[in-house]
């Protein structure tokens, strides 16, 4: 079990933002914390650190006036912290291998494979195609509906039909290196983290899991380690020290950084 950092940029900024009150009219997302450090500045601070695998985030959609400096901060970061930062948003076949040769480990999808309510394996077949299953990280972020949680693209507000569980991350393990599953109910909040989902997570047994939303307090961390049995990843946004909040980045770390 490992601390994974994370780095989030929207409009231009390194934010946290309110989960799913992200929408591409007019580019707006509730905020709770909007930084005035560069990504690159975080960068640093992990590469200092040793903290390999966090993920950065492009939180613009693709056709945003804004996404050429989401972009820009981005590339920056990732010449400071070459071969150890992941990043997502706005990825596809087409573009995937330029964002590995900006020094990105991985490339991280939702949407571009996750459409119109069905996983394209098509798509998903020539990412690997392009980048190998060992560049390519698959967010599962999830939302509850019903008894069932599902996976959920478009600024997390479409639902796919396929219901999660261990087997079917089992079988999508054979296309990707690592999932980033964001607990979409609670993200943002720092209200305590989705047990039920973590218990689902940790019924996966091969490919490793980063879990996000809902951290707020040491204890549940403690609870992440405790249904996740102890290899579920975890990465910490608003609650953090760094992004505003009273968790210590340092005491993190100590305890969890690989």
């Amino acid at each position: 079990m490992e601390f994974r950092p994370c780095i989030d940029i929207h409009n231009g900024r390194v934010k946290q933002i309110v989960g799913g009150s992200l929408t591409d009219e007019n580019d707006f997302a509730r905020e709770n914390f909007v930084s005035e450090k560069h990504a690159s500045d975080y960068a640093a601070l992990y590469k200092r650190a040793g903290l390999r695998g966090g993920h950065m985030i492009l939180l613009n959609a693709g056709d945003s006036a804004y996404y050429k400096a989401d972009l820009e901060q981005a590339e920056r970061a990732l010449r400071v912290w070459s071969g150890a930062l992941q990043i997502g948003g706005g990825v596809t076949a087409e573009n995937a291998a330029s964002f590995l040769e900006m020094g990105a480990s991985h490339v991280i999808v939702t949407s571009y494979v996750f459409a119109g309510g069905e996983i394209r394996m098509d798509r998903l077949e020539r990412l690997v195609y392009e980048v190998g299953k060992e560049h390519l990280v698959l967010d599962l972020s999830c939302r509850k509906r019903g008894e069932k949680y599902y996976v959920v693209t478009d600024r997390w507000q479409k639902y796919t039909r396929e219901p999660l569980s261990a087997q079917w991350m089992a079988d999508l393990g054979a296309y990707c290196d690592e999932f980033l599953v964001h607990a979409v109910n609670v993200e943002g909040t720092g209200t305590g983290v989705d047990r039920e989902l973590l218990a689902i997570l940790a019924e996966e047994t091969e490919t490793p899991v980063t879990y996000a939303g809902g951290i707020g307090t040491m204890e549940d961390i403690r609870t992440i380690e405790e249904i996740g049995k102890k290899k579920i990843h975890f990465t910490v946004g608003s609650a953090l020290d760094l992004f505003g909040g009273n968790l210590s980045f340092d005491e993190i770390i100590k305890k969890y950084g690989k």
